[in-house]
């Protein structure tokens, strides 16, 4: 077998949640909420599923998925987007594969901020590329200009950027942003902008696209998910936003990914962007919530959490939590001891991180953080 692929362990997400399930534990891991979703898009979708097409969509979307996308955007953003500049994916996951598979040439280099999605590197490596770690370092993990110019070498072809940063909850800011723009620009360098997250931002701050900086709509490839705005994480509905002729190289390595996604979920998702925004501002006062019962729950158990104003999920700083062990054994013993599966940061680079963090998900009912609060502290117990 493909080696790469053959010596592969299984993805941190999945190891967490197989043994929450095994151990009857809270899952704070998984970054699936479970407090609820726009109802009216789940009728959109049993709708169209009982009265439209359940053939082959075309394999670049719906038209009006499509249509949709550009206007949500032209809408909240101001970008020129139209549906020729969009492609649907099966999640955005698909999405990235697709615009590192259209992207990346056998001896390319790709800069990576880490701690970084799991799927970004075995991604560029499928396409013969390799990964260059740019680390961010705790606790304010910030993107500098010295790190990110040393990291630039004649075999760089690309950037992929994530903002608003998973796993620690950073939004970046104009200055990190124009860090990047300048080094995309002045090295003439793709960027893939993971902006999955766009809508989930709180405490009243506002999201940038990268696309909308000088020098930056045409070399920028963006990463969108309907999954993350609407809490809808199993439907797997993505897109690529890129000019073309870029977008038409994007959608040819996507037709040989996916093909296509389920009609009805992209129809009920057309709706729910074209009539939805009202959802929106609920929505993130819901994560609001749920983000400062957790903060205040593990602070009064004792753990220092790093800030967190995107995504939903936060960080818990193991060494100035008093916990001097590695993430992964905590977080191992947190699930089979104390009944909370967590996600250790470690996994999310492949150089050895800066200190011991674990990753935790607050997009969940009261109840579920306060049975993982409750958990999180017999597992700080077992360690002092």
């Amino acid at each position: 077998m493909n080696p790469l692929y053959e010596h592969m362990p299984t993805s941190i997400f999945e190891r967490m949640s197989l043994a929450a399930a095994r151990q009857g534990a809270v899952n704070l891991g998984q970054g699936f909420p479970d407090f609820g979703w726009p109802p009216e898009i789940l009728e959109a979708a049993a709708r169209a599923l009982l009265e439209g097409s359940n053939q082959y969509a075309p394999s670049r979307g719906l038209p009006a998925l499509r249509e949709a996308v550009a206007y949500h955007y032209r809408r909240h953003f101001g970008q020129d987007f139209s549906a020729a500049n969009v492609c649907i994916t099966s999640g955005a996951t698909e999405a990235l594969g697709a615009a590192i598979l259209a992207t990346v040439e056998p001896g390319d280099e790709v800069i990576v901020f880490t701690p970084a999605y799991d799927s970004y590197a075995p991604m560029i490596r499928r396409a013969g590329g390799s990964p260059i770690e740019v680390a961010l370092q705790p606790p304010d993990w910030r993107i500098e200009a010295d790190a990110l110019d040393a990291a630039v070498s004649p075999r760089t072809r690309a950037i992929i950027l994530n903002n608003p940063h998973n796993p620690t909850g950073r939004l970046f800011d104009r200055a990190e942003l124009d860090l990047v723009a300048k080094c995309a620009v002045g090295s003439d360098l793709i960027v893939i902008s993971d902006e999955v997250w766009e809508h989930i931002v709180l405490d009243g701050l506002e999201f940038t696209p990268l696309a909308t900086l000088p020098g930056m709509a045409e070399r920028t490839i963006k990463v969108g998910s309907a999954g993350k705005i609407f809490s809808l994480t199993g439907w797997k509905v993505g897109w690529i936003v890129a000019p073309e002729p870029m977008s038409n190289a994007l959608a040819k390595a996507h037709q040989f990914l996916t093909f296509a996604t389920a009609p009805n979920l992209q129809a009920a998702v057309a709706f729910g962007l074209d009539q939805g925004d009202e959802w929106l501002v609920p929505m993130r006062r819901d994560f609001q919530r749920g983000r400062d019962r957790l903060v205040e729950g593990l602070t009064r158990a004792g753990y220092t959490v790093a800030p967190s104003v995107s995504t939903y999920f936060l960080c818990v700083d193991l060494e100035r939590s008093g916990v001097g062990v590695r993430d992964e054994d905590f977080a191992n013993a947190a699930v089979e001891r104390a009944g909370v599966a967590i996600i250790p940061l470690s996994p999310f680079s492949e150089q050895p991180p800066s200190g011991q963090f674990v990753r935790l998900c607050f997009g969940k009912r009261d109840e579920t953080i306060d049975a993982g609060v409750a958990a999180m502290a017999k597992a700080r117990e077992l360690f002092l």
